[in-house]
């Protein structure tokens, strides 16, 4: 059968387009500007590069199947539009890396060039994934409102593995997203260097804090009118765990992509995990919110 969207005029696709790049505009700016991913560009490897956009691939399946299409949408459409929200992402990083001069083609080998499209690139693809399902839309929209109403009743009868797997793609996205703008940095080095013991751990309690008042205040209306309180304070309990836990997977996988563990001890390593986690936190949370 053929999926709705195959069919939609053409003003609807330019205003989705539209919502793409600013999407991939908006959440990877500093991203884009960012010294140290152009270092990292011009030092990874073929293979690195081959995982990187796998990853990203799956990850934009995972997005666009639970939140950033409709959730009846076919397969088909799935594969399609994320293929789509990757080469968009491309395009970007292509385009401003190009403005800001930082690209040369007299001076620079290809294999670089591809390498900073390609890094910078990827996270772009992520934005503009959600900046295509999130921004704009919504209330003078049919086909927006339609998208809705058929998620939510999705995610209402949906099985409890089915949502925790949701939740867990969805922070995924979201810890990327935020941390990967910070990972590639010194400073996250500094602060894990420098920081105390006593500190990391108020990072990492901040973190869980703020991930559980998130989960509380965005399942309250239906915990209350469904499960009550228990239901309530087992949902807050594990979700605020899947997200933390998910921001820290994540953070470890960004800090690693970028280097930032070669030279140092255990400590070190998981002190940067826990510093970047106070922003990967808040991505996985808002992820979270995705999920109505």
């Amino acid at each position: 059968m053929m999926d709705k969207r195959d069919n939609r005029p053409l003003d609807k696709s330019l205003k989705e387009y539209a919502r793409g790049i600013a999407g991939g505009l908006l959440f990877s700016f500093p991203l884009l500007y960012t010294m140290e991913v152009w270092w990292t560009g011009f030092m990874v490897t073929p293979l690195q590069l081959i995982a990187m956009i796998v990853a990203t691939y799956i990850l934009l399946l995972g997005y666009n199947h639970f939140a950033g299409l409709r959730a009846d949408a076919s397969w088909r459409t799935v594969f399609i539009d994320s293929v789509e929200e990757m080469g968009i992402g491309i395009l970007i990083a292509f385009f401003v890396l190009l403005l800001l001069n930082r690209i040369e083609w007299h001076s620079m080998a290809l294999d670089e060039i591809v390498g900073k499209t390609i890094v910078e690139g990827m996270i772009v693809s992520i934005g503009v994934s959600i900046g295509t399902a999130q921004l704009g839309g919504g209330n003078d929209d049919d086909e927006e409102k339609e998208r809705d109403k058929v998620n939510e009743e999705f995610w209402k009868n949906a099985g409890w593995w089915q949502r925790k797997l949701g939740l867990v793609v969805l922070a995924l996205c979201g810890s990327i997203l935020v941390g990967g703008n910070v990972a590639p940095t010194e400073e996250v080095v500094l602060m894990a260097f420098e920081a105390t013991p006593f500190q990391i751990l108020l990072m990492a309690v901040f973190s869980l804090v703020l991930s559980a008042l998130i989960v509380f205040f965005s399942d309250f209306k239906g915990a209350t009118t469904q499960g009550g309180p228990n239901s309530l304070a087992v949902n807050v309990i594990t979700d605020t765990c899947l997200s933390y836990l998910t921001a820290l997977g994540a953070s470890a996988v960004c800090l690693y992509f970028f280097g930032r563990f070669g030279g140092v001890n255990f400590y070190v390593a998981f002190s940067q995990c826990i510093v970047l986690g106070v922003l990967s936190s808040l991505g996985a949370s808002a992820g979270r919110l995705l999920i109505k």
